[in-house]
């Protein structure tokens, strides 16, 4: 009989029982628990967070599974849960502007097989990465976009994305996303930034950080909100820098980190390992 492998994932009250509940209710129905991991904020009245990884039997997945364990663990805990299957990708379109560093970084695992996913889509405001985006055969949508047109530019994606695909990445797309935008697309979005905001906003920040001196420089990877650069964050990196680094060097070295982060979070979310909540993120 094919096994297949599911992801639970919970967030709830933390008592006493939820973790001997969830094993019961798995164990019952013959799954074999691969891996789990676990948090709590507080194991008096805190928050409780898990991740549990299982195989199961095919005929004894799907919608009863789920079903049963709502009526059974779910309601009883309170929780907040979801079940995922890897072997259901998830699809994921990509979002970028002129700096192609990040796109091509994705592009590459995606092809070499280190994404949980797979890459249906890139949207770009200018027409730079087309020819690059091609030899991956993945389809290119130009979508230009001026404050003029930002709206019918934001319903022309809209039509190729909402409904469409599982996450949405931002590779270095320098645009700003309506909260009307975000709310419609029903999926979640990644963006990558340097992680010298807010410090260092606005035009050329690496300029800015030369002429301040700073002795280290990073990125910053987190889910989109309507709040600018402010939505739960989900990996950070940084590297030490001194003052002989040019400026040309600090772009470098900035656009390797921000393209790492950028892969790191991104995995992180196909592979089901990261619950939001409360305006913050818990990462297994």
């Amino acid at each position: 009989m094919r096994r297949v492998i599911g992801r639970l994932l919970i967030s709830c009250p933390d008592g006493p029982g939820i973790v001997a509940a969830v094993s019961s209710f798995l164990a019952g129905r013959g799954a074999n628990i691969l891996s789990s991991d676990q948090y709590t904020t507080d194991p008096h009245g805190g928050r409780f967070f898990m991740r549990m990884e299982f195989a199961l039997a095919e005929s004894d997945g799907g919608e009863v599974f789920e079903q049963e364990f709502r009526a059974q663990v779910g309601e009883r805990f309170a929780m907040d849960w979801r079940v995922a299957y890897p072997e259901q990708r998830k699809r994921v379109a990509i979002l970028v502007s002129r700096e192609e560093h990040c796109l091509l970084d994705l592009l590459w695992r995606w092809r070499r097989g280190e994404l949980d996913g797979d890459v249906g889509l890139v949207i770009s405001n200018h027409e730079v990465a087309a020819s690059d985006v091609a030899g991956f055969s993945v389809p290119f949508e130009h979508v230009p976009v001026t404050p003029e047109t930002k709206a019918q530019a934001e319903a022309q994606m809209l039509e190729l994305l909402a409904g469409k695909f599982d996450l949405i990445v931002l590779a270095r797309y320098m645009q700003i996303l309506s909260g009307d935008f975000l709310a419609r697309l029903g999926a979640p979005v990644i963006n990558i930034h340097h992680s010298f905001l807010p410090a260092f906003v606005g035009a050329e920040p690496y300029r800015q950080a030369r002429e301040r001196g700073v002795k280290i420089i990073g990125a910053t990877a987190h889910y989109v909100t309507e709040q600018l650069d402010a939505g739960p964050i989900i990996e950070q990196d940084v590297v030490r820098v001194s003052h002989r680094d040019d400026l040309a060097t600090l772009a470098r070295v900035g656009g390797d980190v921000e393209r790492t982060v950028l892969w790191r979070a991104v995995e992180a979310h196909l592979q089901d390992r990261t619950i939001m909540h409360a305006g913050t993120t818990v990462v297994f």
